[in-house]
């Protein structure tokens, strides 16, 4: 079993090099960093470091004024407010004027757990995936992360980074791994579904994936690790050469991944497809693992989803 690590974690310490490389990157957080892992980078760095306090609009609002002053700004709080409080600064002082801020997200869907509903944010990805000149990123592991993030630092303009709090397996410790802005993966071959997934959904398909092989399904696994921009190229030669697509992803299935997939199926290439996602609903207080099983979003259901549409298509 490869190494448990929180995206959040990576994010830290991805954060604290990146800042002994970049002497204008500075980070703003809304009183969060054991949470966020700014820590690390507030010891390292004070007179680079501001905590505004539980106040994530002026937050944005600070990282943006930042930004008209050549800095690369971070800012850091939960999704739920990073995200949602912060979305009308986001748009208009941020977006609008296509500055350079990083808005991190962490704490991002149903694996928060016990926090429950008001802090497990299903919704971020369909909001800031509709904001002209926003980029959107939600890896599934560490090292995508560390990756992501690098990158995330290099573009310039307004990115939203989303991490979860939950320590989960690395899958992409390979030699070849490439985090490339705006390109999907192809992590396993299969030509009778295909399985399009981001953040840590990335690790129930590949589980999923070896269950189905036993049942002579070959599942080809598709991960998007950058949603928007979306990698269309990809997903519409995935459909083209499988003809059924199954999207998984820690989101509500409005707005998210799936939404975005459909999109671009319905005006390219229309084949069968099924979102795996909260299904409009919010969370509860609980266990992650449980509640990921409740709601659907794990190996186990991306199995019989599977084999629910493939029957259909081969009948």
């Amino acid at each position: 079993m490869a190494e448990k690590i929180a995206t959040r974690a990576a994010y830290g310490k991805a954060l604290l090099e990146l800042a002994k490389e970049n002497d204008n990157i500075v980070v703003i957080d809304a009183d969060l960093c054991a949470c966020t892992k700014t820590d690390l980078f507030a010891a390292e760095f004070p007179e680079r470091y501001l905590n505004l306090g539980i106040a994530e609009s002026n937050m944005v609002g600070v990282a943006a004024g930042l930004a008209t002053c050549g800095k690369v700004a971070v800012a850091n709080s939960f999704a739920m407010f990073s995200a949602g409080r912060a979305f009308e600064q986001i748009r208009n002082s941020v977006a609008y004027p296509n500055l350079n801020v990083k808005i991190i997200g962490t704490h991002a869907g149903l694996s928060v757990g016990k926090d429950g509903a008001t802090h497990q944010c299903l919704e971020d990805i369909g909001l800031l995936r509709t904001v002209p000149n926003m980029t959107v990123i939600c890896p599934a592991d560490a090292v995508e992360t560390y990756q992501a993030f690098r990158a995330a630092v290099e573009h310039e303009g307004p990115v939203y980074l989303r991490l979860g709090r939950l320590a989960v397996e690395t899958v992409n410790d390979t030699e070849d791994y490439r985090f490339e802005l705006g390109k999907g993966i192809l992590k396993k071959p299969g030509s009778d579904v295909t399985i399009v997934t981001t953040g840590l959904m990335l690790q129930e398909a590949l589980a999923a994936r070896e269950e189905l092989l036993a049942d002579g399904i070959e599942a080809r696994i598709v991960h998007i690790p950058t949603i928007k921009p979306l990698d269309e190229e990809i997903i519409v030669q995935a459909a083209k050469e499988t003809g059924l697509i199954i999207t998984a992803e820690e989101h509500n299935i409005l707005g998210g991944l799936g939404s975005a997939v459909a999109e671009v199926l319905a005006e390219k290439c229309p084949v069968p497809m099924r979102r795996i996602g909260t299904n409009d609903v919010f969370g509860k207080s609980g266990e992650p693992h449980e509640l990921m099983a409740e709601y659907g979003l794990n190996k186990d259901n991306i199995v019989k989803v599977v084999r629910e549409e493939y029957a259909k298509k081969t009948a």
